[in-house]
C-alpha cells in the first residue's frame, strides 16, 4: 500500500465506524485541555465521520466540563485503537462547537433514538447523583425526551494530522497525513514507530 492508500483506508476505517457498533473505532478517546492546562481525556461515540472533509462528528451535554474546555481552547487530539486490525490512529486538530437550537445540532438530534435523546435529560454530567446506582429498582424513571434537547451539543472535529500506527510481531509501521485548510491531503510521509 502507498501512503495515499493508508490514509485512505484510515478515513474508510473512520467512516465503517460510525455506522456499525461493533467496529474497533467506535469509541474514540477525545482529549482536551482544561483551565489548568491539564489534559483530560474521555470516551466518545463516533457518530458521523466524512474522509473527503476529514471531519469526525461526536455529541455532549452543553454542561459537560468538555464543552467548556472546547469553548476556551478549541484544539483537540483524537485516539483510537482497533484491536482486530492492530491499527491506532491519532488525529490532531479542532473542534468546532454547535450549541442546541442550532441548525446542525437540530439535525442531529432528529436522527437519534428516543432512548438516546433521553441521555441528555436529568443533571449536569459529573453532578452527584441522587440515587444508588447499584440498585436498579431505585434508578428514576426515564424523563420525557424533549428535556434534552436544550443540553444537546454537537461537536465537529477538523483533523489537521493523523498519525497512522500498525502494530505488528516485528516491524511495526507508523505514517503521517497532514492536510489542508479544505480537508485535502497536503503530505503523507513514513516516520519512525
Amino acid at each position: 500500500m502507498t501512503l495515499a492508500d493508508i490514509d485512505a483506508s484510515a478515513w474508510r476505517a473512520l467512516e465503517t465506524a460510525a455506522s456499525s457498533p461493533q467496529s474497533g473505532f467506535r469509541f474514540l478517546n477525545l482529549c482536551s485541555v482544561d483551565a489548568e492546562q491539564k489534559p483530560q481525556a474521555r470516551m466518545v461515540v463516533l457518530r458521523r465521520a466524512d474522509g473527503s472533509l476529514r471531519v469526525l462528528e461526536f455529541h455532549t451535554d452543553t454542561r459537560s466540563p468538555k464543552w467548556l474546555e472546547f469553548s476556551a481552547n478549541p484544539h483537540a487530539t483524537v485516539l483510537g485503537f482497533c484491536p482486530q486490525t492492530r491499527l491506532q490512529f491519532r488525529l490532531q486538530g479542532t473542534i468546532e462547537l454547535h450549541a442546541p437550537g442550532s441548525d446542525q445540532a437540530n439535525a442531529a438530534w432528529d436522527k437519534l433514538s428516543p432512548w438516546t435523546r433521553t441521555t441528555y435529560t436529568g443533571g449536569p454530567p459529573g453532578d452527584e447523583c441522587a440515587f444508588d446506582v447499584i440498585d436498579e429498582t431505585a434508578l428514576p424513571k426515564p424523563a420525557d425526551e424533549a428535556e434534552g434537547k436544550p443540553h444537546f451539543g454537537l461537536l465537529i472535529f477538523r483533523a489537521g494530522t493523523l498519525d497512522w500506527f500498525q502494530l505488528r510481531r516485528q516491524g511495526n509501521r507508523r505514517a503521517l497525513s497532514t492536510y489542508d485548510e479544505t480537508g485535502a491531503l497536503a503530505a503523507c510521509r513514513w516516520v519512525n514507530p
